[in-house]
């Protein structure tokens, strides 16, 4: 007798320890601690120069990132994730702000955050199951490369002091976690080359050049536009699209950190988490956002955080160094955070991924998704386009490759009264791609006046086929001769009957 099982539980160590285990432990606490500030330090240039791209004061993205970080601390499904301002976001809805001003950008806001909570209880993070594996190490390396380009425009036309500068930054992260792991290497950097440059009293870009830092604390706003249907209709689109481009950067940095911290995270409740962060962030008049995979880098791989404490202190920190220090923070050489971010696109990177001998032994459609991936999100600097430009290769060279997996054999013998019967064997997965050509595997003009098609060894999918088998006995009936199809299964037997006669010619 079989006993019902219920599903697999995750036990405690599958999904990592939690904010009570860091309090209870000095060592984590310690390190997730510095895992914030470090976070905190590298948001600040990003959150202005996403501000900028958005064409809103720097206030906007930095307030943007607190209420994210610390919002998402409270709702989303994986610990350690780190949500702000960013840059895919940005260029969403950067022309609601050009066009309509602040107040239509808060309720775009606003508005893609409810979808996004609509869309995470109605399970859209089940989708995810549909994305290669090619598609994302493409996402990873295409991120990777991103995360790079962004720095260059910080080692272009600066003093020279700048390049030895970064040079010092990038020996001490990769150094210091040979001889010692108490402080994060990044946040050592940071320091070092900050004091250096104030008892040097060198010139050179700090994060004070990047834009001005707010002197106060947010404020709850209530978008001052027009509740009509003419409004639903200017900001619904863009709203639509900042859903759809925030949770799919989310749910993939979410895989990604699950991966790397060998844990499990709820998706679906990161899904609808991060529209609770947007709505939250739009009532303090902020730009949105979703999560930032080269910040979350930051925190879990190169700080070694794993809770929800340091994403909530990254967002704390972030507000009391921009209004309480932000005079010390201007004073931070750009030199610093670009040796921290140079060292994260390299740590991102699927370098395995790019070996000669993974190449050669890697299927040559695989490698073609990757590439697409890659390619078109470094060219369109949307994470989101080139993911979906991926999954629409691998599904064509997925059923391209399924379609030629089709057989038909053809055999000639007598039925039980004795009459010459065709009897054609049809073998593989019968779908649009594969289900075209089948209407030329039969040779009409030869066969008898019997034709059996023996379908045991395939499976009928969608109309397409249907409608295929229709055609095929269409001609066979015009000559006078009589067709069976056999073999069905159950599944491919319904869709079959339920179809059949009712499709149109074409």
């Amino acid at each position: 007798m079989l006993v019902p099982q219920s599903a697999p539980t995750v036990s405690p160590a599958a999904s990592g320890p939690t904010v009570r285990d860091a309090f209870r432990s000095p060592r984590l606490l310690r390190t997730e601690v510095l895992a914030g500030l470090v976070v905190a330090l590298a948001l600040i240039p990003e959150a202005i120069s996403f501000s900028i791209i958005a064409g809103v004061d720097p206030r906007v993205g930095l307030f943007a990132s607190f209420t994210m970080a610390v919002s998402i601390a409270f709702l989303g499904g994986r610990p350690a994730m780190i949500s702000a301002a960013t840059g895919a976001i940005a260029l969403v809805i950067a022309p609601v702000a050009r066009e309509h001003g602040m107040d239509f950008l808060v309720a775009t806001v606003l508005l893609g955050g409810v979808i996004q909570v609509v869309l995470g209880l109605l399970g859209v993070a089940r989708l995810m199951r549909f994305i290669p594996r090619s598609v994302m190490v493409g996402f990873v390396n295409a991120l990777a490369i991103l995360i790079f380009l962004a720095q260059v425009p910080h080692l272009v036309d600066v003093p020279w002091l700048v390049y030895p500068m970064v040079a010092v930054g990038i020996a001490v992260i990769v150094g210091l976690p040979r001889v010692s792991d108490v402080v994060p290497a990044p946040l050592v950097a940071i320091v070092a080359l900050t004091a250096f440059t104030l008892l040097a009293t060198i010139t050179v870009p700090t994060v004070g050049d990047e834009g001005e830092l707010p002197d106060s604390l947010p404020s709850l706003v209530v978008p001052d536009v027009p509740w009509t249907l003419e409004t639903l209709q200017t900001i619904a689109p863009y709203a639509v699209a900042m859903a759809l481009v925030g949770l799919l950067e989310s749910l993939l940095t979410a895989k990604l950190v699950d991966d790397i911290t060998d844990t499990h995270s709820d998706k679906s409740r990161e899904a609808w988490g991060q529209g609770g962060a947007n709505i939250v962030t739009g009532l303090f008049g902020g730009m949105g956002g979703c999560a930032m995979i080269g910040q979350t880098m930051i925190n879990v791989k190169a700080s070694g955080a794993r809770t929800r404490l340091s994403t909530f202190l990254a967002g704390v920190f972030l507000l009391v160094l921009v209004v309480g220090f932000g005079d010390v923070v201007a004073l931070i050489p750009m030199a610093a955070l670009v040796a921290v971010m140079v060292m994260v696109s390299v740590g991102t990177f699927d370098w395995h991924s790019v070996r000669p001998a993974t190449l050669r032994r890697m299927p040559k459609s695989e490698t073609t998704v990757m590439a697409s991936t890659v390619v078109v999100t470094v060219l369109s600097h949307n994470l989101a386009i080139g993911v979906g430009v991926g999954v629409l290769v691998a599904m064509t060279l997925f059923a391209r490759r399924v379609a030629h997996l089709t057989e038909t054999h053809r055999e000639l013998g007598e039925d039980a009264e004795g009459h010459v019967t065709a009897v054609y064997r049809v073998a593989g997965e019968l779908f649009f791609a594969s289900s075209n050509d089948l209407y030329t595997q039969f040779d009409y003009a030869a066969d008898p006046d019997r034709v059996v098609i023996d379908l045991t060894n395939a499976h009928v999918w969608d109309a397409s086929t249907v409608a295929s088998l229709d055609a095929i006995t269409t001609k066979y009936e015009r000559r006078g001769t009589r067709v069976d199809i056999v073999g069905l299964d159950p599944a491919s037997a319904e869709r079959h009957q339920r179809l059949t006669g009712s499709l149109p010619a074409h």
